[in-house]
């Protein structure tokens, strides 16, 4: 009988578009049959494995738990160490970056400073809005996941080179729009804005207005 690895996913509810991006683990599970896997939301359900993958897990995790498996990894979309910190993606595509590269690093302190695991590029043509963004980098996730399990336990790491910058997390005020600037100069602000929990925004004679985008259909 071949030796089975155990293999977990760590969420966190109150940031769970990639689980349900991800829709489940039957990706993985139909393909690479030599794992037990597990999913989980809370912390104190995932030690003891092989390898841990932590999703837009936003809590800290405990040094004993972590401690307690093999692989420690998380995925983060920037040519690290340039662009470590808050929301990487978002804050590239307000650079204008149509290209985005994606790592897959070990958990490490200081955030975002572990060897990297694997990388891969998330690819935009500039009109994708939030939801098609979150697809975009969900398919990059299974890439890098599947590659990293496919080759377990046999793996090649290196280490961060070069000096580092950082993102700022983003607050609200961040989904400001100005209504003195056209919609064209404020086009990738709208891209990003979560029209459910985070619309776009702006004022006007002391009200505040909200601003949702979808894409028309059949145009």
């Amino acid at each position: 009988m071949s030796l089975k690895y155990k293999a977990g996913f760590l969420f966190d509810r109150d940031n769970d578009w990639i689980y349900r991006e991800l829709g489940g683990l039957t990706w993985l599970a139909e393909h690479l049959p030599r794992y037990d896997f597990v999913e989980a939301f809370n912390e104190k359900d995932i030690t003891g494995l092989d390898v841990l993958f932590i999703l837009g897990y936003t809590k800290i995790i405990p040094a004993d738990i972590l401690a307690s498996n093999g692989l420690n990894l998380v995925i983060h979309e920037s040519a690290l160490p340039l662009g470590r910190g808050f929301s990487p993606v978002q804050w590239q595509i307000l650079e204008g970056a149509t290209e985005i590269p994606v790592c897959m690093i070990e958990a490490a302190h200081p955030a975002d400073s572990g060897d990297i695991f694997e990388k891969t590029t998330i690819e935009l043509d500039g009109q994708e809005l939030l939801p098609e963004i979150r697809v975009a980098q969900a398919n990059a996730t299974k890439e890098l996941v599947t590659a990293l399990l496919k080759s377990f336990p046999n793996y090649s790491k290196s280490p961060q080179e070069g000096q580092a910058t950082y993102y700022r997390r983003r607050s609200r005020e961040d989904d400001r729009l100005d209504p003195d600037k056209t919609i064209k100069e404020q086009f990738n602000q709208l891209r990003i804005a979560d029209n459910d929990l985070y619309p776009a925004f702006f004022e006007i004679n002391g009200s505040r207005y909200m601003v949702r985008i979808t894409r028309a259909e059949g145009l």
